[in-house]
């Protein structure tokens, strides 16, 4: 075993030495984006590698063209993608201490393609204890966490929590109360998992709970996902009632005379998304050899030319089927359904204990949540819902920033979950934040809402996810020239307006939809028994 690792490694360098990693970094070429250039040598999880840097600096991509050695009927030994970025605002990327950072963490001195096959991402820490927590969701789970969290003298000081499908998925980072260092007491240790797995499983005997401590940090939006992803949280439950509306278009097909499955998605634009589809098929052991991507307006088309690791296209329909579940699941993973509650304070011992326990007794339960200290601040994110599935009173939401303090919780985004506007009251300072003090909402707040008894609120019950805001994904596309992301009966049409034919002509840095695939090459519907095996990953 470790002669052949020691033969991998030397071959990897062997590589990296034939092909070094180049960046080119271009703010004149493109009016509106940064252009990024990488090329590299095509090793599994590179691509993911350099999106990961991309998204982890917050910025936006824009359009993105992935290219296998620039050629159809090459070896595809070396990966040439070029992004189109800009910042959070819109705007080109000026800051010479970013553009460095990219330079630095993409170019030959990196260092990160050594060890890219076995560890994407996995950085390690002694600063902080990491607990991983996946169980099944209920309204004041986090809550119930973080309040054991606390009883055992543990500080939260990063967090981030997704729910999808009825179960929720956790990365904690976790330092001792007193010492403010990782925790490394085994006992301690088995203590923490132990209380926290008992919080986990509930009442819920059927689904599996796990809780896993580490001294070692994997990225921690990719370990949500591959969490969620043994957990089988793509396998929606047979009563769910989801809008056909409202999920994304995935869909995969064969294209037979190049040997590569391709797989298209349309969807509601938003942050990440291109990061969230390449590490799923990152993580299904799926190469990407060409692609595209274009998210310029409220709505991302996505293309992949991909094989399996092993050098086959999808070899079966029930291969395929489970590529578009695994994907429909890592974009709905991370829409944030509910009002958005955005909290800012000086940090300290039990802070989210207190903050979900006021959520919790106020019947809110959260869907999703981003916990950060930076430089003894609290800089919390909170997704919350009305438990009992009404919409979030407006008045509620007063009586809990009273509690909290006005300028120390703010409510962010769209306030379409409000069930009226809020009214503005009093400014509490910080200094009234670290007492909490009780707030009883009036009588008249009580009156529109059910009387429902604290067992009743605290009941166990499924959460369906459904994004926020109007979908424009379902239905005919505005445009013909999207035939590759249209249903079947529409994708073999092609007119002379699409991107297809305007590819050739455009003058653009990455073109809208480059002519990867052309409808007359691809084949909908199943896959046929002649070309159909068995597949060795899933069966």
């Amino acid at each position: 075993m470790s002669f052949s690792h020691n033969m991998d490694d030397e071959y990897e360098k062997f590589i990296r030495r034939m092909n070094p990693p180049r960046v080119v970094i271009d703010n004149e070429s493109c009016k509106n984006a940064t252009v990024i250039q990488v090329d590299s040598a095509n090793e599994h999880g590179i691509l993911l590698e350099v999106v990961q840097v991309l998204t982890d600096l917050n910025l936006t991509i824009t359009k993105a063209y992935i290219s296998s050695d620039g050629g159809w009927f090459m070896d595809a030994s070396v990966i040439l993608p070029v992004f189109n970025v800009t910042d959070q605002d819109g705007n080109k990327i000026t800051d010479d201490e970013i553009l460095d950072y990219i330079e630095k963490s993409l170019g030959p001195d990196s260092g990160f393609a050594s060890s890219m096959r076995r560890s994407v991402g996995v950085k390690s820490s002694m600063d902080h204890t990491s607990i991983e927590l996946i169980g099944s969701d209920r309204p004041g789970l986090l809550s119930e966490v973080s309040a054991v969290l606390t009883h055992l003298k543990c500080n939260v000081v990063n967090a981030e929590v997704w729910t999808h499908n009825t179960r929720a998925a956790a990365v904690m980072q976790v330092t001792e109360e007193e010492t403010g260092a990782a925790i490394t007491d085994p006992e301690r240790l088995s203590l923490i998992k132990r209380q926290l797995c008992n919080v986990l499983k509930g009442s819920n005997k059927n689904r599996e709970a796990k809780t896993v401590v580490s001294h070692g940090v994997t990225h921690t939006e990719r370990r949500l996902h591959q969490m969620m992803f043994a957990d089988r949280d793509y396998e929606r439950v047979s009563d769910e009632a989801m809008d056909e509306k409202q999920r994304p278009i995935v869909n995969v097909v064969n294209w037979y005379d190049k040997d590569y499955s391709v797989v298209t998605i349309r969807c509601k634009d938003r942050p990440k998304l291109l990061f969230d589809a390449i590490c799923t098929l990152t993580d299904m052991q799926y190469v990407v050899f060409h692609g595209n991507v274009d998210a310029e307006g409220p709505e991302a088309h996505q293309e992949y030319c991909i094989r399996h690791i092993d050098g086959s296209p999808v070899k079966s329909d029930a291969e395929r089927q489970r590529v578009i579940q695994c994907l429909e699941a890592a974009i709905e993973r991370r829409v944030s359904e509910g009002l958005k509650l955005e909290l800012c304070t000086t940090d300290r011992v039990g802070l989210l204990s207190d903050v979900t326990r006021i959520f919790r007794e106020n019947s809110l339960t959260v869907t999703r949540a981003e916990v950060t200290t930076r430089a003894g601040k609290a800089v919390n994110t909170f997704y919350v819902r009305d438990a009992s599935g009404y919409p979030v009173d407006s008045k509620i939401i007063d009586s809990i920033r009273q509690a909290i303090g006005q300028a120390i919780l703010q409510v962010k985004g769209n306030n379409e979950d409000l069930s009226q506007v809020p009214q503005e009251s009093p400014t509490r300072s910080a200094d009234d934040f670290p007492g909490f003090q009780a707030f009883s909402p009036r009588d008249e707040f009580v009156s529109r809402r059910p009387n429902l008894s604290r067992l009743q609120r605290r009941a166990p019950r499924p959460l369906h996810l459904k994004p926020t805001g109007p979908v424009e994904c379902g239905g005919t596309p505005k445009s013909a020239g999207h035939n590759l992301n249209s249903s079947p009966s529409s994708a073999a049409t092609t007119s002379s307006s699409s991107p297809f034919a305007s590819y050739y002509h455009s003058k653009d840095v990455i073109p809208l939809l480059s002519p990867l695939v052309l409808p007359s090459f691809l084949e909908f519907g199943y896959i046929q028994d002649g070309n159909a095996a068995k597949s060795h990953l899933f069966p």
